[in-house]
């Protein structure tokens, strides 16, 4: 809260209403007595906070409580028009795009394909053109957006601006490309990778609530983790922290160059080239279609021949030998970095279900001394759209919620 000073009834005032702002946030709407007694305030501060937030556009009136005997209170919500944001997935198929108000629910979408070869150019128009009509499925012009996330693969080098660890990604590479979407796009404007915003969206929405040291693998078109320590997103000095594809592990050849090769190390022992090439080698016919599928279909149709029992025949050698791949890129990540939880993420891991996962935990309890907690990732709908959504939900409601900024 800069400007002020701590402790005076300004500030004061303004701790109490970003603390009333966070309980409606969190509880829906709520009376003035009830926000007083979580609070901690009496009735008729309660009452002026209230009077404040409404007349600064943050809360409305929504109706009135119902159950008890007399007259019902009045209750107040959240101004759901107080800001809105938009968050944008990037992949080599698609650009899919989403609009949320300020709390947290979805109000447009837009989705367009992405062509094989484009310009930087072209891919700044294509952002443009999913933002816009996401905004427009809202109800919005692209200058009422308070602000931007968008997902890539790879990551944004910030000291040099271009794209790393994702040569598939067409249009991308431009060392320009970040000022010319800024020019094109007139709001605050943020960008991460991919795996990272999967992590922002189970930290705030799914199964690593509360958990301020955990990894998240990634497994699906690619293999990718995210590492978060100590509560924060850990990118490390070119952003590339947690491009695990890379990671060289025994039982692959070593490959030079892997960055530019697109490939080899975890990426070519467990990702999903490797499932369909383990169930030809076990006589399990796959189906046709790009790898990511046919592995998940694989995965999902061992697990459910398998069950609750002990893994037998060629669909649970099928989940044995992925299940040990995916420990041995896991157990030097975790000899590392030991922490608290490791969370599986992505189309294979999810296919597999508990019964991978039950076997990568025993295996990993094997190959590496710290023994962190495996859990299957519940941000299953769009991941990496809704960590988009929720990260700039965060920043933008540090702005708005900051009632110490204005008048």
């Amino acid at each position: 809260m800069a400007g002020t000073t701590p402790g005076t009834p300004r500030v004061l005032r303004a701790m109490n209403d970003r603390a009333a702002l966070e309980l409606l946030l969190a509880h829906g709407p709520l009376s003035r007595g009830r926000i007083g007694t979580l609070t901690g305030l009496s009735k008729p501060t309660a009452s002026q906070l209230l009077a404040r937030l409404e007349a600064a556009g943050l809360v409305v009136v929504t109706g009135t409580s119902r159950g008890r005997p007399g007259p019902g209170a009045q209750l107040y919500a959240l101004n759901p028009a107080v800001a809105h944001v938009a968050g944008v997935d990037v992949t080599a198929a698609r650009i899919r795009a989403a609009v949320a108000d300020i709390t947290g629910r979805t109000v447009g979408t837009f989705e367009l394909p992405t062509p094989g070869r484009q310009s930087s150019e072209g891919a700044v128009q294509r952002v443009v053109a999913a933002v816009d009509g996401a905004a427009k499925d809202a109800g919005l012009a692209r200058g009422e957006l308070h602000r931007v996330v968008i997902g890539t693969p790879g990551a944004f080098d910030p000291r040099t601006g271009r794209l790393r660890y994702a040569s598939h990604l067409p249009g991308w590479h431009s060392p320009t490309l970040l000022e010319e979407l800024a020019a094109a796009l007139p709001m605050p404007l943020d960008y991460d990778n991919d795996v990272n915003l999967v992590a922002v969206a189970e930290q705030r929405l799914g199964v690593a609530r509360d958990h301020d040291d955990f990894v998240l693998l990634w497994n699906e078109e690619g293999i990718g983790a995210a590492l978060v320590l100590g509560g924060r997103l850990h990118r490390g000095w070119t952003g590339g922290a947690g491009e695990v594809g890379f990671l060289p592990v025994p039982g692959v050849p070593l490959m030079r160059h892997v960055a530019q090769a697109g490939g080899g190390g975890f990426q070519e022992l467990a990702g999903a080239a490797a499932v369909v090439r383990t169930a030809r080698e076990l006589g399990l016919e796959p189906p046709r279609g790009p790898a990511r599928d046919v592995a998940a279909a694989l995965l999902a149709r061992a697990a459910e021949h398998v069950g609750d029992g002990e893994p037998t025949g060629p669909e649970g050698e099928l989940l044995r030998r992925t299940a040990t791949a995916l420990a041995i890129g896991l157990a030097a990540m975790v000899a590392v970095l030991d922490p608290e939880l490791v969370v599986l993420s992505g189309g294979l891991p999810i296919a597999g279900g508990e019964a991978l996962r039950a076997l990568i935990q025993r295996e990993l309890s094997e190959l590496a001394a710290p023994r962190p907690r495996l859990v299957i990732g519940t941000v299953t709908e769009h991941p990496v759209l809704s960590g988009a959504l929720e990260s700039a939900l965060a920043t933008t409601r540090d702005e708005v919620f900051d009632t110490s900024r204005r008048p």
